[in-house]
């Protein structure tokens, strides 16, 4: 590597920072994601097939009304009753794992999002997930 800064790049570099010229904010996509219309659903309690008809009818409804993040709180299932049943799986009928998966297997919602990701220590932690929603064109 060479130390030396050749008498154009201390030109260059002069020029740039003596301009008015501005660089692009690069995380500028990601502060516009904090500007999103959030909702949240917290599933504590519910039953599989409770909690999969009422996030399907959410994520209907937030899309109709052009909602674009929403929180799913499921929970980690460490206080599931399930455990204690040697017929049910301990995994698949744990909310946080059957939610996702029943969201990914339903065509119709895949429709509407665009990203599903891990919801950050504040929102939930792995006990929560993001559902990033495309925009509904048939609204204003």
């Amino acid at each position: 590597m060479n130390d030396n800064i050749s008498d154009k790049d201390k030109k260059d570099w002069h020029k740039f920072i003596n301009s008015a010229e501005k660089l692009p904010n690069k995380d500028f996509k990601y502060q516009k994601k904090e500007n999103l219309k959030l909702r949240s659903i917290d599933l504590h309690g519910y039953t599989l097939d409770e909690a999969n008809k009422t996030v399907e009818n959410f994520i209907n409804k937030a899309f109709s009304e052009n909602i674009n993040k929403l929180i799913i709180v499921t929970g980690k299932g460490i206080h599931s009753e399930n455990e204690k049943d040697p017929y049910v799986s301990k995994d698949l009928s744990i909310l946080k794992y059957s939610v996702p998966e029943f969201i990914l297997n339903n065509a119709s919602l895949m429709n509407m999002i665009n990203e599903i990701t891990d919801a950050k220590i504040q929102d939930g932690g792995t006990g929560a997930f993001y559902i990033y929603l495309k925009k509904n064109k048939s609204t204003k």
